[in-house]
């Protein structure tokens, strides 16, 4: 378990590089090896939860060999010789699950003793009124076919599992629609629409019919947004900052965080150079030391398009004047952690004034950050919190298992250390 101890660098000033956007790689993945042909897939996340994919990927008989990937069709996966280990990633599973439960084969899905807990029953109901064998735990599917389309209304916000259904729909008979409560993340109906799926939109209504083929598609992964959100929170409310990050997705189901920063951190964002790869639009972002507004604006309606954002978002919320209220947020308690209850302890032992509610938490500001210990939980997206939160406080911060930043990030602490925040 590796602890790395954190402090307030004298300034952010510099270029920040990102890895792959961790959404886009894993579809890219996906989608590319049922397609007919080669594609070329450029800047691929590193992260241990795309490894994870592609690893299954080829135990489904899909090769793939640096930047490209070999698609085998709609009907060339073939039964894997063991379990398929997804590692720490849910997407992975999730996804994975859509895919192989319209083969004719059964396939078995499991991954360490985190992603073991997490609940799967919201991909395996939707995938059993299709008419498909599914069953969890543990998590296995396939071996019945043909599916049927449904009209299926997401009872939680959830893009991993809107895809999932969806792409049992790219094999069932009939039409299949999908209506979300709050929009969340698009990347998979403008992937699958680019390689010609029959996928129509209508606000929150998504409709897929049975496909004959999907066409590859090369794809220049955006740099992560949900990545640069740490960087962009630290240079807002860094007293000396000014850091610039090249080309970012900007996809609008995943910008609402744009627009948090700027309405309660008062940060300066700057988006310049606007244009698309591929489906998916990109921009250079540049941020400075902002004024420091409040209270935090998210509210329930945008917690599905923050949710991977509100655990820095926390972290700023401790520094900003006024009572901040993150809600509508419970999804966050089945994560690679309980993330609310992580955030909860580790901001109260830095002296922030915080509260932990069913869905979310209450914490009042400003506070003062100082030093501590705190327990990332083997959570990636905890652990580069507290590295910000760390580099926001007076005296030292040690943050327990902080190598598991590397599951979305691997280059996230040799980053922390140019900029002097490792000690």
């Amino acid at each position: 378990m590796t602890t790395i101890r954190v402090r307030r660098p004298p300034q952010l000033v510099g270029h920040v590089e990102l890895p792959g956007d961790k959404s886009i790689s894993h579809r890219a993945l996906i989608l590319n090896a049922i397609a007919e042909g080669t594609a070329t897939v450029r800047n691929l996340s590193g992260g241990a939860d795309v490894v994870s994919t592609a690893a299954c990927l080829r135990a489904l008989g899909v090769e793939i060999e640096g930047d490209e990937v070999r698609g085998v069709g709609l009907d060339g996966l073939r039964a894997a010789a063991d379990p398929l280990d997804c590692g720490n990633s849910g997407t992975t599973m999730r996804l994975l699950a859509g895919l192989l439960a319209p083969q004719p084969f059964e396939s078995r899905l499991t991954g360490d003793e985190s992603l073991r807990g997490r609940p799967m029953d919201r991909v395996v109901e939707p995938l059993r009124r299709m008419g498909a064998a599914a069953d969890a735990p543990p998590l296995v599917v396939g071996g019945r076919r043909p599916l049927r389309g449904i009209a299926y209304r997401m009872p939680v916000a959830s893009a991993q599992v809107k895809s999932a259904v969806l792409l049992a729909g790219l094999y069932a008979s009939g039409r299949t629609a999908v209506i979300e409560p709050a929009p969340t993340r698009n990347h998979t109906e403008l992937m699958l629409a680019a390689m010609g799926a029959p996928i129509g939109v209508q606000g929150i209504a998504i409709t897929i019919d049975r496909a004959e083929r999907l066409k590859p598609i090369d794809v220049d992964v955006p740099g992560d947004l949900s990545a640069a959100a740490f960087w962009l929170v630290a240079g807002a409310l860094h007293p000396h900052a000014d850091l610039t990050l090249e080309a970012v997705g900007v996809n609008p189901t995943r910008t609402a965080l744009l627009r948090v920063l700027e309405e309660s951190l008062g940060a300066r964002v700057e988006v310049r150079n606007r244009r698309l790869a591929g489906p998916e639009p990109v921009a250079d972002l540049a941020v400075a030391t902002g004024t420091r507004g409040g209270p935090l604006k998210t509210g329930r309606a945008l917690a599905a398009q923050l949710i991977d954002e509100l655990p820095v978002l926390a972290v700023a919320a401790a520094l900003l004047p006024g009572e901040h209220e993150i809600r509508g947020a419970g999804e966050l308690r089945v994560k690679e952690s309980d993330r609310i209850g992580a955030l909860a302890a580790g901001l109260a032992a830095m002296g922030a004034d915080v509260e932990e509610l069913s869905d979310g938490l209450r914490i009042r500001g400003p506070r003062p950050l100082e030093g501590a210990r705190v327990e990332s939980r083997g959570d990636h997206r905890i652990a580069m919190a507290f590295a910000v939160a760390g580099m926001l406080a007076d005296g030292v911060t040690e943050i327990a298992d902080a190598g598991s930043a590397a599951v979305s990030d691997p280059g996230f602490w040799e980053q922390a250390a140019r900029f002097g925040a490792v000690k």
